[in-house]
């Protein structure tokens, strides 16, 4: 025991700052919204009601390998039941089930709050298969005055530009099979499911450059279904649709029912990493 807890915490010394934070929040990356708070907390208290529960069954398993160890030859009194036992491996188990459920419900309510819409930037995601097209609705900001849109391909991951501490919507599409919208350091994750429209609203907490991918494998080429996200500041994002409308990317994309969304599986030979 004295041994084990030596080689952890020698191991612990030899971690970056960051890996010792990241151990802080049982594995999580650092958030980067402000949903990450309400899922963190689930997250955190998930583990600490496992690992209390665990730490309870290891000392249980340990108390009755020492108490009813073999000492003798005697045959050791047989018992076909206990009724008190049996309720409580069987309520017990319901009992923290029901509190985890609670819980989760809560943090989901919390987590799906839309925002007030005046206030938000709109954005539709379209996931197909194997890229994203991200359509920015910026028809009535007088500075733009145009549907932009980014689309990618296998070839050129896509890149999703957020402004900070700025409430966003994402209405998700699929035209073809189940997708999931996630990036990780936000927290939140969402599937794209053919003929269900889904939306969420969250705010990014900090600028940075991020990895989105998709999370429901989805095909051939799903492990290819990557984007990358920048949060940047509000002048650098509008600068960025000003570029995207100035180039032409005007209109929004819907996939292979609405508008064109190229065929990423026809390009998908030299691609695929």
């Amino acid at each position: 025991m004295v041994l084990g807890t030596a080689v952890l915490v020698l191991g612990l010394t030899g971690c970056s700052p960051e890996v010792l934070d990241q151990w802080t929040r049982f594995g999580l990356r650092a958030p980067a919204s402000d949903r990450s708070v309400e899922i963190g907390e689930l997250w955190f208290g998930f583990w600490v009601t496992a690992l209390a529960i665990g730490v309870l069954m290891w000392g249980l398993m340990g108390y009755a390998a020492i108490r009813f160890r073999k000492v003798n030859e005697d045959t050791p009194k047989q018992t076909r039941y206990n009724l008190p036992m049996e309720i409580m491996y069987t309520v017990i188990p319901f009992f923290i089930i029901g509190v985890l459920f609670v819980y989760t419900i809560q943090t989901q309510d919390a987590v799906l709050e839309e925002e007030n819409d005046d206030a938000v930037l709109t954005i539709n995601v379209v996931g197909q298969k194997w890229s994203w097209a991200f359509n920015y609705m910026e028809a009535d900001n007088p500075e733009v005055g145009e549907v932009v849109h980014r689309v990618g391909t296998i070839e050129d991951t896509p890149e999703l530009v957020l402004p900070v501490n700025q409430p966003v919507r994402f209405n998700l599409h699929s035209p073809d099979v189940i997708h999931s919208f996630w990036v990780p350091e936000f927290y939140f994750k969402l599937d794209l499911i053919p003929g269900r429209e889904a939306s969420f609203d969250l705010t990014p907490t900090r600028e940075g450059e991020f990895l989105g991918k998709c999370a429901e494998l989805c095909g051939t080429y799903h492990a290819a279904m990557l984007f990358e996200v920048r949060v940047v500041s509000e002048a650098e994002y509008l600068a960025y649709v000003q570029e995207l409308r100035d180039r032409g990317d005007v209109g929004e994309i819907r996939g292979p029912e609405g508008n064109t969304l190229p065929d990423t599986s026809e390009q998908a030979g030299g691609g695929h990493r």
